[in-house]
């Protein structure tokens, strides 16, 4: 199952590669087309790490858990 945080791997090279080559064909210098393709790329870095923050969890947090009895409950 692909991930927000692989597809947004996968953006950063076609974004940058991509509005590259747009800015090419706009007419633009390479040396303007490359620092403003790098300010997407950069968004989206930005995006997946303070916007939408990766959330630590441990291995299993998919599964549910049963509940244990309180401390000197008896089993009916």
């Amino acid at each position: 199952m692909t991930d927000y945080y692989d597809i947004v791997l996968g953006l950063i090279p076609a974004s940058f590669a991509g509005l590259t080559a747009v800015f090419l064909l706009a007419g633009l210098s390479l040396s303007v087309s490359i620092p403003l393709a790098s300010v997407a790329a950069v968004g989206l870095i930005y995006h997946a790490l303070f916007v939408n923050a990766p959330v630590a969890t441990t291995a299993g947090d998919d599964e549910p858990t049963a509940e244990a009895p309180p401390a000197g409950a008896t089993a009916d």
